[in-house]
């Protein structure tokens, strides 16, 4: 059944990882991948419902703006320094995000990691050494933080069952300017995306198969959606590890995630971003119950962790 409206919303963060034995990082030829990190939050309204409710007694509800339109998207705060979060872990098939103004670029992401434990998300984006038969001991950097923001996963309804499209859309936070890091990566103040999954039943040539192999991709679930790739239509189908996605460049900028979200969404996110982007680095990664210390924050700044970044 193809859920109408909002049907996530939270905070999403953007990683990078350097390729393996490089501690500089100039450009996106010594980035490994790119990784798209969402943690899913109940509508702020709900929330703030439920607190109202509690003094019910006591008079009406005075704020209603809560309830205007667009607040669907607006997510309850973070909890800090709580690793219980449910996340979904998105592995990016190109090193940089796709983008409108290259012509609605199309690219193929995948599900790589479903859990509620952020410390156990931390350690597997830590830094690695292992031994190697041929070259001996390697080394891969830890992920660098490269973004932080607000996001809405939206269906809406065409006039045809084939008219009918999810769209994601986010709008940063930190930095609240892009800076040389952000645009290598494809990450602009504002974007919003097709999203489209993969029906598992769907049979495709190997060739053209994309994401984890058969003995990692996400357990078949009667979806009938009858398509290769098609509309999130409830979000649930994205709660497998190997789940794939195509994430097809819509629009950039608050007017393109308003256009693509409807009712003025793209709007509502731009506020919450620049409200929330008066926090410090620092409450971000309490945001993430993560060591600081253990990931570079200067990528966050726009800045890259050494040297300079440049687009390619």
């Amino acid at each position: 059944m193809f859920r109408v409206g909002v049907i996530e919303r939270g905070h999403i963060y953007f990683f990078y990882r350097p390729k393996v034995q490089r501690e500089e990082v100039h450009s996106l030829d010594d980035v490994k991948n790119l990784h798209m990190l969402v943690i899913p939050r109940p509508p702020e309204f709900s929330v703030h419902g439920e607190q109202q409710a509690q003094h019910a007694e006591q008079g009406p509800m005075e704020d209603m703006s809560l309830m205007s339109e667009g607040a669907d998207v607006v997510p309850a705060p973070e909890a800090k320094d709580q690793p219980k979060k449910r996340y979904r872990l998105l592995t990016i098939g190109k090193k940089r995000l796709p983008e409108a103004e290259r012509g609605h670029e199309i690219f193929w992401a995948t599900v790589t990691a479903v859990g509620d434990d952020l410390h156990k998300l931390e350690r597997g984006l830590g830094e690695k050494s292992y031994e190697t038969k041929t070259r001996g001991k390697r080394h891969e950097g830890s992920i660098r933080l490269a973004g932080r923001g607000v996001y809405a996963i939206v269906n809406k309804k065409g006039a045809v069952p084939s008219g009918n499209v999810t769209h994601l859309a986010y709008h940063l936070s930190h930095p609240s300017t892009p800076g040389d890091v952000q645009k290598a990566l494809g990450i602009s103040t504002a974007s919003s995306f097709v999203l489209q999954v993969k029906n598992p039943f769907a049979e495709v040539p190997y060739a053209q198969r994309v994401g984890l192999p058969a003995s990692r991709q996400a357990p078949r679930v009667d979806t009938h959606l009858g398509f290769g790739f098609t509309t999130c239509h409830c979000i649930e189908l994205l709660d497998y590890e190997g789940a794939e996605l195509l994430l097809i460049a819509a629009r950039s900028g608050m007017a393109g995630s308003d256009e693509s979200l409807g009712e003025h969404r793209g709007e509502v996110l731009k506020e919450v971003g620049e409200r929330e982007s008066q926090e410090h680095i620092e409450e971000v990664f309490r945001e993430l119950a993560v060591d600081k210390d253990r990931f570079p924050a200067e990528p966050l700044e726009g800045q890259l962790d050494l040297g300079s970044m440049v687009c390619s």
